[in-house]
């Protein structure tokens, strides 16, 4: 990749236009996460991610194919990892084009009575992560196309 000329503007990649369309797309996908996660059931989680997903784990796996990160997802699940519940909040969405969007969204891991568990370096139980998500729209509808997930660490980044 050739580095740009001194005198070149760095380009803004956002599209005003798809915008919209690509906030509603994240949101359905959450929708979709917060329920998936509420009842345990990766059936509901996963019901948009495409069958050539290229996913991050937490902990610097990567899983490509839906097959067998549904499998995962199914496991996970059912053994409760993460924490009793969690909220999603969509932190930003970025439209690339009217059918590509990209978006941050964390997971902050609750306790019992629904308050978000403080921080920790310790991952074994509940903890927060920071997802990115690239969504493509195919034929009407938007799937997940790759998603990373990252513990959210006291302090943020340094």
């Amino acid at each position: 990749m050739a580095d740009p000329a001194p005198e070149q503007e760095r380009p803004v990649l956002g599209d005003e236009a798809g915008q919209a369309a690509a906030e509603n797309a994240v949101g359905s996908l959450v929708a979709e996460l917060q329920e998936g996660w509420g009842q345990h059931d990766a059936e509901i989680s996963n019901r948009h991610f495409a069958a050539d997903v290229a996913w991050g784990s937490p902990f610097g796996a990567t899983v490509h194919g839906y097959e067998r990160l549904h499998d995962i997802h199914r496991r996970l699940k059912a053994s409760g990892v993460g924490g009793p519940a969690s909220r999603y909040e969509i932190e930003h969405v970025l439209s690339l084009g009217e059918d590509v969007a990209v978006a941050h969204v964390a997971r902050r891991a609750l306790d019992a009575d629904g308050r978000v568990l403080e921080l920790t370096e310790d991952v074994s139980g509940g903890f927060s992560e920071m997802a990115m998500y690239v969504l493509v729209r195919r034929n009407g509808t938007w799937w997940l196309a790759a998603g990373q997930n990252t513990p959210i660490r006291p302090g943020g980044a340094a």
